[in-house]
């Protein structure tokens, strides 16, 4: 696409949705529209050198807030053609993280398709609720990437 107006490209990401908002749609869909970091994700950098490998991977993002952390996270999702999803340490508990690996387990045997679990603002995550994920991660079914605004 070399235009906002253009149609999308054949076997490229999906199209965003017309009826979010314009922040939503411009955000970026893969590693090479991602602006800066280009020691991290420049040709044969080391995140790009990661994703690109599409091994199983944990990652901790940390930055202050509206850096671009969830939206990082998102495109080495789309990237790795992992499933997404996204849980806040603030609002989820033991409860939802074995939902997720429950579903990204079965997503992984039935589908063959890996999950990028994402949760934002995981310095707040419990003993408890750090447990529960840490198996998941060990075995690899769920591919980690943390956000957080604390030095970590």
């Amino acid at each position: 696409m070399t235009s906002l107006f253009d149609a999308p490209e054949e076997g490229g990401p999906a199209p965003v949705d017309p009826g979010a908002p314009l922040a939503v749609r411009m955000r970026p869909r893969a590693l090479d529209e991602v602006v800066g970091q280009q020691h991290l994700l420049g040709d044969r950098a080391p995140l790009r050198r990661l994703v690109e490998s599409d091994e199983p991977m944990s990652l901790v993002l940390y930055g202050p807030p509206g850096t671009g952390k969830t939206t990082l996270a998102h495109v080495i999702s789309l990237a790795t053609k992992r499933q997404f999803v996204q849980l806040s340490a603030l609002d989820s508990g033991v409860k939802e993280v074995r939902a997720v690996i429950t579903a990204a387990k079965r997503e992984l045997t039935y589908a063959g398709r890996r999950t990028v679990l994402f949760i934002d603002e995981v310095h707040r995550f419990s003993k408890t609720q750090q447990d529960s994920l840490l198996s998941a991660v060990e075995d690899r079914i769920v591919s980690l990437i943390a956000a957080t605004t604390e030095n970590p």
